[in-house]
């Protein structure tokens, strides 16, 4: 609340400098401000009484906005991309998936491998952990492993995360 959308008799002023200026009439408090060109603007409205500061108002909303917009711009969605290996897999296809994985390590995002066990393969969960070893240690210079395999229902998972490049 700015000027005259405050509705309170009193208020506790702060001033321009950011000096404490005491609890004046709302009416004194915003003859204040204009003397200065400035606008009087609650800070804390729910206090009693409510704490209202005189500032520029549109120079602290286009800096707030600036603020916001330069934090926004510095940082990063990491989106979480999923590739799927099979428990007996060729070593053609382990490759294919393998360049999907540095790429999207590459691109900054984390991995999820998942080896997916069909019918009876289940009782074979060391293959697909051995599957799952062999991806992380060939992308070892780019990501790291951030999640061990682990078998989860007829899935064993695993999730690589980006290595920190500065």
């Amino acid at each position: 609340m700015i000027n005259h959308d405050i509705r309170a008799r009193e208020v506790r002023l702060i001033g321009a400098d950011g000096e404490q200026i005491g609890i004046k009439p709302l009416r004194e408090a915003l003859q204040m401000a204009m003397d200065q060109n400035l606008d009087l603007v609650a800070v804390a409205p729910q206090a009693k009484p409510p704490v209202c500061r005189i500032m520029d108002y549109g120079k602290f909303r286009y800096e707030s906005q600036k603020r916001e917009k330069e934090a926004r711009k510095n940082q990063r969605v990491v989106k979480v991309k999923e590739v799927n290996f099979s428990a007996n897999i060729e070593e053609h296809d382990f490759q294919t998936k393998m360049r999907n994985v540095l790429k999207f390590l590459r691109e900054g995002d984390k991995v999820k491998c998942s080896v997916r066990f069909r019918g009876r393969e289940i009782t074979h969960a060391d293959l697909g952990k051995k599957v799952l070893e062999r991806a992380a240690q060939m992308a070892s210079e780019l990501g790291v492993v951030e999640r061990h395999p682990k078998l989860e229902g007829r899935s064993m998972i695993m999730i690589l995360a980006p290595k920190e490049t500065k």
